[in-house]
């Protein structure tokens, strides 16, 4: 059941966005619910079942930065289950590009936890849906009241941003009782949504986004993720692993213009 977001998809909602001018606030009251247009776009009408108990998410109900949203999620199946957690795609109902990223989960990947930060560009429900390796579909919602942030300006200038590009920080997180083991990437990338003004040419900074990540334990595939315009700047992906007693991670970006970035590190806590 493919929901990888194509440039396609991209261009076409920055051009919805462009041609109807950015919402700011809330949707009207009669305004349409967006969702079942997405459930036929993204999931080809596939039935989803609204389960909390099966599906966590966590994330603000307001947002203090919209460009800077942190959001949690993770699917658990019940002791004994055989099935496992394929892919949790992240939806923002009312965004410009509603599919937020998809992450493909490896076949031993183990726990199903990430978390990361994401543009919020109006009050909107957000969506965790999870596919099991049945096919069923699980979903849990968010009502997320935010303003502007897929049009936010960057923290950074774009020389600043350029010199530093494709770098990569990774971290082996402290164990804690609900997270034994917990890492952390950081990819340096201006995530350009393509709505956002340059402030002296007050011309739009064209699309630039970081839209495929991959990252293994040794040779195994742990999480890959596909990737759009809601992913903030400097694209930050936390998540669980089961260690494999490989000696090194390693990950694996490439962005909109062509450019791939690779790194890898030692299998051992260390410092950013």
């Amino acid at each position: 059941m493919a929901r990888t977001i194509s440039r396609r998809q991209t261009l076409a909602g920055l051009a919805l966005v462009c041609a109807t001018g950015q919402r700011a606030f809330a949707q009207a009251v009669d305004d349409p619910d967006p969702w079942p247009d997405l459930v036929h776009m993204f999931f080809n009408d596939a039935a989803i079942e609204e389960d909390r108990s099966l599906v966590s998410f966590e994330a603000p109900e307001r947002a203090e930065d919209a460009a800077l949203v942190p959001m949690s999620f993770s699917a658990k199946l019940p002791e004994g289950d055989k099935r496992r957690v394929v892919k949790l795609t992240l939806v923002i109902d009312q965004n410009p590009v509603p599919l937020a990223a998809a992450f493909t989960l490896g076949e031993k990947a183990g726990d199903t936890r990430i978390s990361t930060r994401v543009r919020v560009n109006s009050y909107t429900n957000a969506r965790v849906v999870a596919e099991l390796s049945d096919g069923s579909l699980h979903m849990a919602t968010r009502y997320i009241k935010a303003s502007g942030g897929c049009s936010a300006p960057m923290v950074k200038s774009m020389d600043e941003a350029l010199a530093e590009l494709g770098q990569m920080k990774f971290r082996i997180l402290p164990p804690t009782p609900e997270a034994p083991n917990e890492a952390l990437l950081m990819v340096r990338h201006p995530n350009n949504s393509g709505l956002q003004m340059d402030q002296i040419t007050h011309l739009y900074v064209p699309l630039f986004i970081v839209n495929r990540l991959r990252v293994w334990q040794g040779d195994q595939l742990l999480l890959s993720m596909e990737g759009g315009i809601s992913i903030s700047e400097d694209p930050n992906i936390r998540f669980a692993y089961r260690p494999n007693g490989a000696a090194v991670f390693r990950a694996e970006a490439s962005d909109t213009e062509g450019h791939v970035f690779r790194a890898e590190w030692p299998a051992a806590p260390s410092d950013m």
